[in-house]
């Protein structure tokens, strides 16, 4: 990666780190869906002037329905659920789980999408699963207010990501990364806008809240998706895949700085054993071949 790359992927770890603070701050308000239907409605208007012209337009009228779906699992049921989980899980807490995503992606992968997975990744599948382990298995109640349904919420949402990523790859890799982005974003707006308003908040909601929930929006959002898609035209995918373990990092470091949350001796170790697992399966770190004989 170039010198410029590399700032702009520690700049997207920030953002999409920085996502998971926002979200603590303003869904206590808001509530998890007006907040999505914010984000994503907000993202739109900032992203659907990209599509101004008729090849672009075109090119998301002849793909509307696999747009909608696209944001209905990549965007509106993961980020809701994220929102969610964030009304009761710490905001690190809550990214480390949601760095499984890449192993969702290939599991998904291998079951439905005909994607080959060698035994390497099988290794890392366990390792990162059990990496989730160490991080919840004293939180995993699902008693009336435990922490087990809200855990389980993260998980559903890496669970989205995987079909989403698989699904975009199978039917939607030959769009430009502009209709994906902002198709994607305008598609979900549209889903949210009838329940979003249902459930806007009839209490008065504070400036920290709409602080946080707009940026939230344009920063993790808009801003983000064009980082994002920008890095893989020009670092390519697999340099850009390294997000996924400065996120939670980033994520972690804010929660620590803004938020007074703790960093215990058990989250330090199930965040190694979870990205060491992550970047076995994805073939960030590749075993010899005699070592998993």
């Amino acid at each position: 990666m170039s010198a410029a790359d590399t700032l702009r992927l520690i700049l997207l770890s920030t953002l999409w780190g920085m996502s998971f603070i926002f979200m603590r701050v303003a869904v206590p308000e808001f509530g998890p869906v007006p907040l999505i239907l914010l984000r994503m409605g907000v993202g739109a208007l900032l992203l659907v002037p990209l599509l101004l012209s008729a090849r672009y337009l075109r090119l998301v009228w002849d793909h509307a329905g696999r747009l909608l779906l696209l944001g209905l699992i990549n965007h509106v049921l993961p980020f809701s659920l994220l929102a969610l989980a964030t009304t009761r899980l710490e905001a690190g807490f809550t990214s480390l789980i949601n760095a499984t995503t890449p192993i969702f992606t290939a599991l998904i992968g291998a079951l439905f999408f005909a994607t080959p997975i060698q035994r390497q990744q099988y290794l890392g599948l366990a390792l990162a699963l059990f990496g989730v382990y160490v991080l919840s298995a004293d939180r995993l109640d699902f008693a009336l207010g435990g922490d087990g349904w809200f855990i389980l919420a993260v998980l559903g949402a890496t669970f989205c990501y995987g079909v989403a990523g698989n699904y975009a790859r199978s039917h939607l890799a030959h769009l430009p990364v502009r209709v994906l982005a902002a198709g994607s974003t305008s598609a979900s707006a549209l889903i949210l806008l009838v329940p979003g308003l249902l459930l806007w908040p009839a209490e008065p909601i504070s400036g920290l809240a709409w602080g946080n929930g707009l940026a939230l929006a344009v920063l993790s959002t808009a801003l983000a998706f064009l980082l994002y898609f920008g890095l893989i035209a020009s670092a390519g995918a697999t340099a850009t895949s390294t997000v996924t373990f400065l996120v939670p990092v980033s994520a972690l470091l804010w929660g620590y700085l803004l938020l007074d949350e703790g960093l215990s001796l058990q989250i330090l170790a199930g965040m190694a054993i979870t990205l060491a697992g992550t970047a076995i399966a994805t073939r960030m770190i590749r075993l010899r071949r005699r070592a998993i004989a």
